[in-house]
């Protein structure tokens, strides 16, 4: 398996939305992507690609993309996320260790940044082409992105 990273633009995402505030736990993470997920299917709502972000330390969002205008009720936001550049890395977390990854892409991009050909750096987050506790292949082609500017 080759994993690379990669300098790209990825276009805006409208998303259904939780955010919390409180310690990293996986059992909460996938609670919280089947809520939205079940409030998605309850309202007939097609959904996309589902989005994992750390918004600061120990405050955490999920969100699972949507394809037609709905609005949010109770702890489920509607939100869009803007287009941009990001820095972008594709891989299995089976096969090769995250943390692996999230150093080599934060020295990765810490060089981008001696060489000019980057600006600052924003927020990382984890993107998976649909549930990745229930689809293996969601899971084994885990992207990570970090917005750059």
């Amino acid at each position: 398996m080759v994993v690379d990273f990669q300098l790209k633009k990825v276009p805006e995402l409208r998303v259904a939305l939780v955010a919390w505030e409180g310690p990293y736990q996986e059992s909460r993470i996938r609670r919280e992507f089947e809520s939205i997920a079940r409030w998605l299917k309850e309202r007939h709502v097609r959904s996309g690609r589902w989005v994992f972000s750390e918004a600061g330390e120990r405050s955490f969002k999920v969100a699972i993309e949507v394809f037609r205008p709905i609005r949010g009720e109770g702890r489920i936001h509607v939100r869009t996320l803007s287009a941009g550049r990001v820095a972008s890395i594709e891989f299995d977390p089976d096969l090769v260790s995250p943390r692996v990854i999230y150093h080599g892409l934060m020295d990765w991009l810490r060089w981008r940044r001696r060489e000019h050909a980057i600006r600052s750096v924003g927020s990382y987050r984890e993107v998976y082409s649909s549930n990745p506790w229930r689809d293996a292949r969601a899971w084994a082609h885990t992207e990570v992105q970090v917005v750059v500017k």
